[in-house]
């Protein structure tokens, strides 16, 4: 049994990995951390009831023994630390919270590579965003013009999103920075032409309604191509999540994409 901490309970995708821990045969849910938690144990909340598993509002009171696995899905702010503490406490993460900046990460790999530790970030868990992703970088050897448009729910915290900056980073390996659209273009409106990364345009929609969404627009003369991927509900993710959450400890290094471990 993977002994499980989820971090980031009280969010949707913290409460749904939770349901997927208790739910699933081989994992064990031993304790779950959120700093805006007031209970005692998870038993507490009537969406939980029966469930007796300790409630953290502090990492210092997470002993390191207590968990393998942590699966954090918290904020853009406090991801890095929460990831910091459990590898320095030899608990592999599986890190689904985006927002960490690439010298952040370089730390972190660092510090998983000193201990042996496995673990997993992943700007996506939807097996369709990772095939999306893989599928735009194909794409992108042919038809270098693209843009891409992702879109989510009106609470997410960070823009762009991890997906779609991953995304632009899987295209810039195969395709040389460049300018698109017209040299003299100017912008009427600021930010009418969205994030920049590599002369590749990002723009972000925040909508009530969605979830997590994604389009890859590719340009060339006379034709045009369009990838898309839609995530209609945050359990199409817990697939991904299980599947690291069972693998992560085979490996003694931090992984970046879902699909290094697929």
């Amino acid at each position: 049994m993977k002994k499980v901490i989820v971090a980031g309970f009280k969010g949707r995708m913290g409460n749904t990995a939770s349901h997927m821990v208790i739910d699933h045969k081989d994992f064990e849910l031993v304790g779950v951390f959120d700093p805006r938690a007031t209970e005692k144990t998870l038993g507490e909340n009537l969406e939980f009831k029966g469930i007796d598993v300790p409630v953290y509002s502090k990492v210092a009171d997470i002993a390191s023994s207590t968990a393998d696995v942590w699966i954090d899905f918290t904020s853009p702010t406090s991801v890095y630390e929460n990831v910091k503490f459990a590898i320095e406490n030899g608990i592999s993460p599986v890190v689904g919270t985006t927002g960490m900046t690439d010298e952040q990460v370089n730390e972190l790999q660092k510090l998983a590579k000193a201990k042996k530790i496995g673990g997993l970030i992943a700007p996506n868990f939807g097996i369709s965003a990772v095939l999306l992703m893989q599928f735009a970088q194909q794409a992108a050897k042919y038809f270098p013009n693209v843009e891409i448009i992702e879109m989510h729910h009106d609470n997410k915290l960070d823009a762009p999103s991890g997906t779609a900056i991953n995304t632009a980073k899987l295209i810039a390996e195969v395709r040389a920075p460049k300018q698109q659209g017209n040299p003299q273009e100017k912008e009427t409106l600021a930010g009418a032409r969205g994030a920049n990364y590599e002369g590749m345009h990002i723009h972000s929609v925040r909508l009530p309604g969605y979830v997590a969404h994604e389009q890859v627009l590719f340009g060339s003369e006379g034709e045009a191509l369009t990838i898309r991927q839609d995530s209609f509900d945050r359990s199409s993710f817990m697939s991904g999540v299980a599947v690291a959450v069972a693998k992560v400890q085979d490996y003694d290094e931090l992984l970046v994409g879902l699909e290094h471990i697929l």
